[in-house]
């Protein structure tokens, strides 16, 4: 396959970075840090405006029916500005949860309001270490779900959450409104994730599958969402090696700028090259949805980006030197988010698990 895109689809890279970047104000991000349960709203307003939240989801439910390859574009984009909010990616998890999963019920209640961005969706899976639970502490029966999902990305705005829950110890994925359902905010590395603590009780849900099932679609829905992340995270390491070619070219230091040293030099041209691997795994990952090997290159790619961040983060903030250390600079935006998204969706550990599992089953 090929790793470059079309005319449409660099069209949706240009246009999407222009507005974001003409709409995502630095000084406004700063105070997100600090708020819990407040998100950039200029940014979400843009994604509802733009038709972003219907990206992949069919023409004939309100969206554009395009698909995980364009919305991983927009994702980029997204990385690159910082933009305050993490509804895109989970909205997106929770409509495909419904979509390949749920009845016609369902669809009609949800989707078009996913699509438009007048609902927000979440994905409640993980409990401590288990990103995929095959024993939840969350209970499910007569149609009702009791008890706590903890730091649900997106949670503190969410209209609702597909969730797996475990029914006398089988595993069940299940899709519940969140209206009234209590919310714990705490203080998180980046509050602009609005993550918060969803405790339920008695709340009425619907379940969409059940046993190995459940479980099998979870590990989909991760993966989705994951392939969205990545190209989130390219775009936000993009973004820094850029930052850190242009300080050395303009920073002295003995008399000369700082990239002549072979240090710098050789520092930013690695992290090009990892920044790029990463961007092509992100991409041949979105293109292999609905491929045997899809959630092996998700895996891949999920692993490549967290990397690929999480060096750029630290290398740009040395390259810096103390400048980089401060409020002002803003590169430690990029550090909370680098660290924020290797947890969101599973965690490296997680996702080397799931690679290895893959290439032994191919092996075999």
């Amino acid at each position: 396959m090929s790793l470059l895109y079309d005319e449409g689809q660099l069209a949706i890279a240009t246009e999407s970075r222009r507005v974001l970047e003409a709409r995502v104000d630095f000084a406004a991000l700063l105070p997100l840090l600090e708020q819990q349960g407040v998100f950039h709203q200029a940014y979400w307003e843009t994604a509802q405006e733009q038709g972003w939240c219907g990206i992949a989801i069919p023409e004939e439910h309100g969206g554009l029916g395009l698909g995980l390859v364009e919305l991983g574009i927009v994702g980029h984009q997204i990385g690159r500005t910082l933009a305050g909010a993490a509804f895109l990616t989970s909205s997106f998890g929770a409509a495909r949860a419904i979509l390949d999963y749920g009845d016609d019920g369902l669809k009609a209640e949800w989707l078009p309001r996913l699509a438009s961005g007048d609902a927000i969706g979440a994905v409640a899976f993980a409990e401590g270490q288990a990103f995929v639970p095959a024993r939840s502490a969350l209970d499910y029966g007569d149609g009702k779900l009791t008890g706590t999902k903890p730091s649900v990305s997106g949670g503190a705005h969410a209209d609702v959450a597909v969730v797996i829950a475990s029914d006398a110890g089988t595993p069940v994925l299940v899709v519940a409104a969140l209206d009234g359902v209590d919310r714990r905010l705490f203080n998180t590395f980046d509050n602009s994730r609005t993550t918060a603590d969803l405790t339920f009780a008695g709340t009425p849900a619907t379940e969409i599958a059940r046993g190995s099932a459940a479980l099998a679609a979870a590990r989909h829905i991760l993966a989705l969402q994951a392939v969205v992340t990545a190209h989130e995270q390219t775009g936000g390491a993009e973004a820094l090696m850029e930052k850190a070619r242009d300080y050395a070219l303009t920073r002295r230091a003995f008399g000369q700028l700082i990239g002549a040293f072979q240090s710098v030099k050789h520092r930013i041209a690695e992290l090009y090259a990892l920044v790029e691997l990463a961007r092509a795994g992100a991409v041949h990952a979105a293109a292999r949805e609905g491929h045997g090997d899809f959630l092996r290159a998700a895996a891949a790619a999920r692993i490549q980006a967290t990397e690929s961040y999480d060096t750029a983060a630290r290398d740009c903030v040395q390259v810096h030197g103390g400048i980089g250390a401060t409020w002002e600079s803003g590169l430690h935006l990029h550090m909370r988010r680098a660290r924020t998204l290797a947890n969101e969706q599973g965690n490296m550990l997680f996702w080397e698990d799931v690679l290895v599992d893959q290439l032994e089953g191919a092996a075999a």
